[in-house]
């Protein structure tokens, strides 16, 4: 099969297309023809070095793909060669056949298209794992989300206001801040131009914040945050050594958790898959919920998907079809 390998740690010039033998599924995997791959900051940081796969898993990025079931793996009975399904991956994604286990597969929703399916698992099940399950977000709360129309944001936005909190995004320019307005958010906030802090401490503060731009942002997560908020760390764009005031994570009952996927057992990733597939899958094929898609690129021009990635100039997911 056609694949894309990291030839060496570096830029993203060192994405080589190569040959590979088609995989073989294990017990309790599925062998999935790749109709497309989603890209994501995980990929990028395996790509530089610093998030090496685990062991057992292909060391090929990739980390979700859409397509169809073509082999099962011994004790697999939940699935069957021939179905459509998008998948959370341990790595192997950017291929033309992909492992997956198979209870880390999901239908493809009603009117979602196959393409568009392959930019659905890793965010939403991020943000579920996140947002409801560890922070345990609550109808009328108000949740902050940062970048918020990149492909973590659109799906929080969406997620946020589906379960009934009041939702505040912050991005840069004008144009992303509409982005952020039109999936439901219910104030787009330009950091460039505005106090993200004083915004949110006047609607009353943050009780759930997401932040994928670390840096500066931690310590004024802090202060936008109000009593007994919780605050998640999923990235660090602008970096992740500062140098904060700890004082009022004690005094404002603060709980302020980082997060990987990718690492997580796979019981716990099988337990997502199932409350998606009962509690937001339904939303999706009734509209309320919509996969957002910036661009897809064919599958050798993987490193120009990276690049357009790390330009920060999407909105939504981008993919690679093979």
């Amino acid at each position: 099969m056609k694949a894309i390998e990291i030839s060496a740690p570096g830029a993203p010039e060192v994405l080589k297309a190569c040959e590979r033998p088609v995989p073989q599924p294990g017990r309790g995997e599925v062998l999935i023809k790749v109709a497309a791959a989603g890209v994501n900051g995980p990929d990028i940081m395996q790509r530089k070095g610093l998030y090496p796969a685990p062991p057992g898993a292909s060391d090929l990025p990739g980390l979700e793909v859409a397509g169809e079931i073509v082999q099962l793996g011994e004790g697999v009975a939940a699935w069957h060669a021939g179905t459509a399904v998008c998948a959370l991956t341990n790595g192997g994604g950017y291929a033309e056949y992909c492992l997956a286990d198979a209870d880390q597969c999901l239908p493809i929703p009603r009117g979602v298209s196959v393409q568009d399916a392959a930019g659905l698992p890793e965010t939403f099940f991020t943000v579920w794992s996140n947002v409801f399950i560890g922070a345990q977000l609550k109808a009328g709360e108000l949740l902050l989300v940062h970048g918020g129309a990149g492909g973590i944001g659109t799906t929080a936005i969406q997620l946020g206001k589906a379960f009934g909190a009041k939702v505040f995004a912050t991005d840069s320019p004008e144009a992303r801040c509409r982005v952020c307005r039109d999936l439901g958010a219910d104030r787009a906030i330009d950091y460039r131009q505005e106090d993200f802090v004083e915004i949110v401490r006047q609607a009353g503060g943050a009780n759930v914040i997401l932040d994928i731009v670390g840096g500066p942002n931690i310590d004024k997560n802090i202060k936008a945050a109000t009593y007994d908020a919780r605050l998640i760390q999923l990235a660090f764009a602008l970096g992740s050594k500062v140098e904060i005031n700890l004082m009022p994570i004690m005094l404002k009952r603060l709980t302020y958790t980082g997060s990987t996927l990718r690492t997580r057992p796979p019981q716990f990733k099988a337990r997502i898959a199932r409350e998606l597939r009962e509690q937001v899958w339904p939303l999706i094929e009734g509209g309320r919920i919509r996969p957002v898609t910036h661009r897809a690129f064919p599958l050798a021009e993987a490193a120009a998907a990276h690049a357009t990635m790390e330009s920060a100039a999407h909105t939504g997911k981008i993919l690679l079809l093979p």
